[in-house]
């Protein structure tokens, strides 16, 4: 049995002061954290319990959305403005877990959510994300889940998430406290490329704690789809997913993109959005033509391995059904 410190924050300066510590680890709705601690993936000395803070609330502001860090899944996906001002969020959500996860999983939590790599899970295989510079065992192994896109010679674990997909096509950023301070990271930047150094997975400093994520609220997250393909219908990681938005003018005989809005998920070491596609998009009229040019755009440099190749057409189809679903409008 391994031994640690449990402590209950309660203020958001008392979190950050415990979570600054050597090997803490900051705890809410712990279904991802706990259940690493039970395999002994993760080992912290120190856990932080941050549940109880007020940082539940989502506000509906001129111009975008605040999610406290403590929101829940479910909270978040049913909420009437989510819904209204970017759907693509709230059937993110919807798609993943099952509804009891959601009920304790929260928006700080899915943001640190840890990749479901079957090799970062075993502790008799080699991972580099887990034990750094100790090799990687799904180089050469089965990769049927694993990344396509942003993959090192170090890592090629695919990241988790479907809120993280919505969130990093919208241009969302994360307000963040910690020893030095409070800053914003653009959600974008927040998840790092494994490199030379997967063990590193969060622009985070030691003791920054997740204080909320807010998300611009545009005419394309207005018109925004999320698409998840999976080996099954509920309650399985995507293969490939897609979030999608774009704002249209003219009739509905002459409809031009004037903006779009594009990130993929299952296929990409972290949260995948393409701004080169999204450019590629913009002035085009919204068909199934114009979809799959910017859909082979964005795949031109992906890295497929012998078991997950097939994510490459699936990705490109995905994504064309995502976006025609936004075209349709939410």
């Amino acid at each position: 049995m391994r031994h640690f410190t449990f402590e209950r924050a309660k203020s958001v300066d008392e979190a950050v002061k415990g979570g600054a510590q050597p090997e803490a680890a900051f705890l809410a709705g712990g279904t991802s954290l706990v259940d690493l601690m039970k395999l002994e993936v993760l080992t912290p000395l120190r856990i932080v319990d941050v549940s109880r803070l007020d940082l539940q609330k989502i506000e509906a502001r001129t111009g975008g959305l605040v999610l406290g860090a403590l929101a829940t899944n479910t909270d978040v996906a049913l909420h009437p403005e989510v819904r209204r001002r970017l759907p693509a969020l709230a059937e993110a959500l919807l798609s993943g877990a099952s509804p009891q996860l959601r009920n304790a999983a929260t928006v700080g939590g899915n943001l640190l959510q840890r990749t479901r790599c079957a090799y970062f899970r075993d502790l008799a295989t080699l991972c580099n994300k887990r034990t750094p510079r100790s090799g990687c065992d799904a180089l050469e192994g089965w990769t049927r889940m694993h990344a396509i896109l942003g993959g090192s010679n170090q890592c090629i674990a695919a990241h988790p998430s479907d809120m993280c997909v919505a969130l990093a096509a919208f241009d969302a950023r994360v307000k963040v406290r910690g020893p030095q301070g409070e800053r914003e990271i653009a959600l974008t930047d927040f998840h790092l490329l494994p490199e030379q150094h997967p063990d590193r997975e969060f622009a985070l400093s030691p003791g920054e704690l997740v204080i909320s994520v807010f998300v611009p609220t545009t005419a394309a997250a207005a018109r925004s789809r999320y698409v998840k393909v999976r080996d099954r219908a509920s309650y399985a990681f995507a293969l490939v997913s897609c979030a999608a938005g774009l704002e249209l003018s003219g009739g509905t005989s002459g409809r031009i993109i004037r903006e779009a809005r594009v990130a993929l998920g299952g296929v990409g070491t972290k949260p995948w959005r393409s701004i080169e596609a999204e450019r590629a998009l913009a002035g085009q009229p919204p068909t199934k033509d114009s979809f799959r040019k910017a859909a082979e755009l964005l795949l031109a440099g992906a890295q497929p391995r012998r078991d997950n190749a097939f994510k490459v057409e699936l990705a490109k189809r995905t994504m064309v059904r995502a976006l025609t679903l936004a075209a349709e409008g939410a």
